[in-house]
């Protein structure tokens, strides 16, 4: 992932060197484990543990000759320990190693992306607590229809990110398993309390059964749920993009002192950071295809999910970690101008109280479908000459003979279309 969206903590899990060094742990556990089965010595085992290491310049120095990456490294780690190095990765295969390794970054990845959407909820609701009440127009296929509250929206948002959570915690653990299993899993060199003892040291868990790889739908899972999650901060980010269109503008994506927004119009202020979240959301889902692709490999393992792994698991991790940093960003120092939503709710005349009026005329024992003709005929007018539609209605004989002023008046009060609020928050838990 190029260095523009890639943040120090996520990205180090994916450097060489985090990556070498997990390759390394599961080499020194698996020789502990033969160790104590009596497999290699002690005296052995000790100079393993103590001389392991590895020079990544030097891994891939050898690799230019080898062409394979694990038994160029494998060839350094001997360098730096010697001639006990002929105990290291016995009865083990190349995928016992990357496998189990792999496993451990996707899990450490996983755990700061559980940790950031942790944040971004404990943002949400506090922005969603601020704004419980402030009251805006909803809108249907983009056009006005009834009031609902921005504090809403934000619960709405608060709800899904926990799903998210949910979701994200459940695809770490499908994911937190390892196999050293051999050339084609059937334990064949190695006894399985190996793997048992292995993955118990490294905080995996053994997969059941394997081939000679970890079973790709794990995987595919994992980048699924990255997608999914992905999907939800694109749709905050739109949502937020369209309120902060010129002709709503009820929310602004703060705007930095020095912060330019166009090179030839200087007026402008653009959301770009929602833009680049809504941006970078298909690139995950892309990602995510890639990884359902790898799910059928021939046989007991081919390698055609390698080279794509090397590409879209550090991408997808690192894109949500910033995707997410940026959401939260977003949503911290968001500007929410109530008066722009009292104005735009109010433009369209009164006429997001069209149904509570017909209602009204329903429960007075009118027709369904007699009051619907009797309301439109008055909401349509209202767009037309660009009279308040309660004032329409106040002058409609039909209506006015079924309701009084009072309740007329009584019909076009804001403050009943919020009167859930509190019930809506208390059930997703704000």
């Amino acid at each position: 992932m190029i260095d523009r969206y890639t943040l120090p903590e996520m990205g180090a899990i994916w450097a060489a060197e985090n990556r070498f060094q997990k390759w390394l742990d599961v080499e020194v556990a698996a020789c502990e484990a033969l160790t104590e089965q009596g497999k290699i010595p002690r005296e052995a085992y000790e100079v393993i543990r103590e001389k392991a290491a590895f020079n990544v310049d030097r891994i891939n120095e050898i690799e230019e000759i080898t062409k394979h990456d694990v038994l160029a490294f494998l060839t350094c780690v001997a360098e730096y320990i010697g001639e006990e190095s002929k105990y290291v990765h016995m009865g083990m295969t190349s995928s016992d190693v990357l496998d189990t390794a792999l496993s451990l970054q996707m899990k450490e990845a996983g755990a700061i992306l559980v940790q950031k959407l942790k944040k971004l909820r404990e943002v949400i609701a506090e922005r969603a607590k601020e704004h419980k009440y402030t009251v805006m127009v909803g809108r249907t296929h983009g056009i006005h229809a009834e009031p609902v509250t921005f504090g809403l929206k934000l619960a709405l948002w608060y709800d899904e990110v926990g799903r998210c959570i949910k979701r994200m915690n459940a695809a770490n653990d499908i994911i937190s398993v390892g196999a050293i299993s051999g050339a084609v899993g059937t334990f064949a060199q190695i006894d399985p309390s190996v793997e048992e003892f292995v993955c118990q040291r490294l905080g995996l868990k053994p997969a059941p059964i394997s081939t000679q790889v970890i079973q790709r739908d794990r995987h595919a899972e994992y980048m699924a749920t990255i997608a999914v999650i992905g999907s939800s901060l694109e749709k905050f980010a739109t949502e937020l993009r369209n309120l902060q269109r010129t002709d709503i503008h009820e929310v602004e994506e703060a705007f930095s002192k020095g912060q330019k927004g166009s090179s030839a119009m200087p007026h402008k202020k653009n959301p770009i950071t929602s833009e680049r979240v809504a941006g970078l959301s298909r690139v995950l889902r892309g990602n995510a295809l890639a990884a359902m692709e790898n799910v059928a490999l021939w046989h007991e393992r081919d390698i055609t999910h390698s080279s794509v792994e090397r590409v879209i698991i550090p991408d997808s991790t690192i894109l949500l970690d910033y995707m997410l940093a940026k959401m939260i960003e977003i949503v911290a120092n968001l500007q929410v101008f109530p008066e722009a939503m009292q104005a735009n709710l109010d433009k369209t005349l009164g006429l997001v109280n069209s149904q509570r009026v017909m209602l009204a005329l329903v429960d007075k024992g009118v027709l369904r479908e007699t009051a619907y003709h009797l309301v439109q005929r008055n909401a349509l007018k209202a767009w037309e000459v660009k009279r308040p539609f309660k004032e329409l209605v106040k002058g409609d004989a039909d209506i006015m003979d079924k309701l009084s002023v009072d309740e007329v008046e009584g019909l076009f009060d804001y403050d009943y279309h919020i009167k859930h609020v509190d019930t809506l928050f208390k059930r997703v838990g704000l």
